[in-house]
C-alpha cells in the first residue's frame, strides 16, 4: 500500500471518528480503507451542498406559493360502467350473439347549460355561503362619490416618473373569475382599489385589493350565461357597474337592492356599449350583426328607443366622443367609421368621417379621454393607429403607426388565436396621449406607449408574470394598471 493511500486512510479514520458507518452504531474499525475512502468522499460533498446552501434552494424551490383568489374546484371522478369479461363463444361452442356497447356522453351532454335569467338576477355571491349578504365595507366603498377624486395634471416626464414606480408583487395577482379574461374595469373610487372582471361563461369577479371578504377579497357572481366582453362604472354619484355579454343581455348593478338588473335584451349577442350621456343615463349599444340601439336606463323595460344598421356584416366596438357625445366612432368589419347619433335611421347614411388604411378586421376604436382629439385604432394587420380626430373631414388622416421596439418590422403581434383573448389598446384615463396593450412577445409584459410610437414603459416581472395578458384597464385618477389571463386571474402593477 502506498504512503498516500495511508494517509488517506488516516485522515478518515480522523474525520469519521465522530461518526457511525451505519444505523447499529457499528465502530469504523475493521471497515477497508475503500470503505474508508468511500465515506470521506461522501462526508466531503456533504460539506459542499451544505457551504453552497443547495439543499435550502431545493426546498424553496418545491414551495410553490398558493394563486390567491377563487378556488380550483376539484374534478368530479366518474365511476365507469364495468362490462363483462370477453370470451370466445366458439371456443364455448356457442352461437354468436350480437352485444350493443353503451353509448358513450358527448362532451356537449357533460357541459352543464345555463339558459338566459330574464328579469333582476341576485347579486349573491358564488363562493361564499347560500344567502350571505354584501359585505357593508363594500357598500360603502361601493357608493363613495367620484366627484370628490381629484386627478392629477402631470407633464409626460412626471408620468414616466410615476410609472417607474408601479410593480408587481405574488399579492397582486389574484384569480378574480374562473375562466378566461374577456373585460375588466376600475371602481372610480381613489381610497381604495376596487376591480371587476367578467369570464366566459358568464361570471363577473370584485376584487377589493385590501378586502379579506370572499376569497382574498374576491366575491364571485354569475349575472350572465356568455362571455361578458364588455364593462364600465358610471361616473355618477352612486357608482352602477354595467355588464354587457354575448348572451344578448345589459345589465347594471344595485348594490343597495343587491340585484343586476336587466336594461336591455336582444335576440342577437351584444358586442359593446358607451355612455351616450353625461350622466350615464342613456346608452349606446352594438351586436354582432352590425346595429346599434340607444338604451335609456330611465325608461321601464327592457325595450331601446330606437336601432339602427350600421353594418350588415359585423360591429365589434362602438365609443362616444368625451365632449360632443353626439359623435361616436365604430369599429366594423375592415373599416372605422365616424358617426353622428343625430342622424340615425332605421338604416344608417353615410358617416361623418372614415378612418381609412386598415388591411384587416378592426378590433377596437376609441376616442381620446380629455378631449377626443384622437382615435385609437387596434387591427388584426398586426397594427395599432393613432388618428387625428380634432376636426371631423370625409377622410381623417393617421397620425401614427405604433409598433414595439423589439419587431423588426415595425408591428405589434395580434394573432391571440383561439384560447386568448383579443389584445385591444386601450387609453389611460388621466392622460390624453398615452395607451396600453398586451403583448405575445416572451418575456411576458404589458406595454405603455406614447402616441407618437414610443414605449414609455414594458411592464415585466419573471416571476409573478408568465402569461399574457390580453385585457388591460387603467385606475381613472391613481397610478394603477390591471391585465387580465386566459386564466380569470388580474395582474395589479400599482405604486
Amino acid at each position: 500500500m502506498s504512503t498516500e493511500t495511508d494517509e488517506a486512510i488516516t485522515v478518515a479514520v480522523d474525520n469519521l471518528s465522530k461518526y457511525d458507518c451505519d444505523r447499529k452504531n457499528k465502530p469504523l474499525q475493521g471497515l477497508s480503507p475503500y470503505e474508508l475512502k468511500r465515506l470521506e468522499n461522501i462526508r466531503q460533498n456533504q460539506a459542499f451542498l451544505t457551504a453552497i446552501e443547495l439543499p435550502q434552494a431545493n426546498a424553496a424551490l418545491k414551495r410553490k406559493p398558493s394563486p390567491g383568489g377563487i378556488k380550483r374546484e376539484k374534478a368530479k371522478v366518474s365511476k365507469q360502467e364495468v362490462l363483462p369479461l370477453r370470451k370466445s363463444l366458439r371456443l364455448l361452442k356457442k352461437d354468436a350473439e350480437i352485444r350493443l356497447l353503451p353509448e358513450p356522453q358527448s362532451s356537449l351532454q357533460q357541459v352543464e347549460v345555463r339558459e338566459r335569467p330574464e328579469g333582476p338576477v341576485s347579486m349573491a355571491p358564488v363562493n361564499m355561503e347560500e344567502d350571505s349578504l354584501l359585505p357593508a365595507s363594500l357598500l360603502e366603498l361601493w357608493n363613495e362619490r367620484f366627484t370628490m377624486v381629484t386627478k392629477k395634471k402631470w407633464n409626460l416626464k412626471e408620468y414616466e416618473a410615476s410609472l417607474k414606480g408601479m410593480g408587481l408583487s405574488e399579492e397582486r395577482v389574484v384569480k378574480v373569475v374562473k375562466e378566461r379574461v374577456y373585460s375588466a374595469a376600475f371602481h372610480p373610487c381613489a381610497r381604495r382599489l376596487l376591480l371587476a372582471a367578467g369570464d366566459r361563461s358568464g361570471r363577473v369577479g370584485l376584487w377589493d385589493v385590501e378586502g379579506d371578504w370572499g376569497d382574498d377579497g374576491v366575491l364571485l357572481f354569475e349575472p350572465h350565461t356568455g362571455p361578458v366582453c364588455c364593462m364600465a362604472f358610471s361616473n355618477t354619484q352612486t357608482s352602477s357597474l354595467l355588464t354587457l355579454s354575448y348572451d344578448g343581455s345589459l345589465r347594471g348593478t344595485d348594490v343597495e337592492r343587491a340585484v343586476f338588473d336587466e336594461l336591455y335584451r336582444s335576440d342577437v349577442g351584444l358586442s359593446s356599449f358607451d355612455f351616450l350621456s353625461h350622466d350615464c343615463s342613456t346608452l349606446l349599444v352594438s351586436d354582432w350583426d352590425g346595429d346599434v340601439a340607444i338604451v335609456d336606463r330611465r325608461t321601464p323595460g327592457t325595450s331601446p328607443e330606437s336601432v339602427s344598421t350600421l353594418d350588415p356584416k359585423i360591429l365589434r366596438c362602438v365609443h362616444v366622443h368625451p365632449v360632443q357625445k353626439q359623435y361616436f366612432v365604430a369599429a366594423q368589419n375592415r373599416e372605422a367609421h365616424i358617426y353622428d347619433v343625430r342622424s340615425l335611421r332605421r338604416k344608417a347614411g353615410p358617416p361623418v368621417s372614415t378612418l381609412a388604411g386598415h388591411t384587416l378586421s378592426v378590433s377596437s376604436a376609441y376616442f381620446s379621454p380629455i378631449t377626443g382629439n384622437r382615435v385609437l385604432t387596434t387591427c388584426m394587420d398586426d397594427r395599432i393607429r393613432v388618428f387625428d380626430t380634432s376636426e371631423f373631414i370625409p377622410q381623417i388622416p393617421l397620425q401614427s403607426s405604433v409598433s414595439p421596439p423589439c419587431c423588426p418590422l415595425g408591428r405589434h403581434n395580434m394573432k391571440t388565436g383561439r384560447w386568448l383573448t383579443k389584445l385591444r389598446a386601450v387609453w389611460d384615463p388621466k392622460r390624453e396621449d398615452c395607451f396600453s396593450v398586451g403583448s405575445l412577445e416572451r418575456p411576458r409584459r404589458v406595454e405603455l406607449f406614447h402616441e407618437g410610437g414610443r414605449l414609455l414603459r414594458s411592464f415585466r416581472d419573471g416571476e409573478h408574470l408568465s402569461t399574457v395578458c390580453s385585457v388591460t384597464a387603467f385606475h381613472p385618477s391613481r397610478s394603477a394598471l390591471a391585465g387580465g389571463n386566459s386564466s380569470g386571474r388580474l395582474h395589479l402593477f400599482a405604486g
